[in-house]
């Protein structure tokens, strides 16, 4: 069984985690063109690395950040995103 150590909740079964994708600049979708949003959305660098990932406990609905090693599939440490984001990102409704 292969376990992953939730910030919030500790060491859990993998089952119980979503993989979010990796952790990447997001263009402004009001200003970029739609190549540039497919880019972010579907395209990874794919590198043989530590990545910075996106993952969720299902269970809790808690996002957090893994950061993983591509080859070995280790995960080196997990941490809550406010250690990097420290502010929210607010969407405008669009047509509304």
């Amino acid at each position: 069984m292969k376990i992953l150590t939730c910030p919030l909740n500790g060491p859990r079964n993998i089952n119980e985690f979503t993989y979010g994708g990796e952790v990447k600049n997001m263009p402004d979708p009001n200003e970029c063109s739609d190549e540039e949003w497919a880019d972010y959305v579907f395209f990874h660098d794919n590198l043989v690395a530590v990545v910075k990932e996106w993952w969720l406990h299902s269970p809790s609905g808690y996002w957090f950040i893994a950061e993983r090693h591509t080859a070995s599939d280790e995960i080196i440490r997990t941490y809550d995103p406010r250690e990097i984001f420290n502010e929210r990102i607010e969407f405008s409704q669009v047509g509304v």
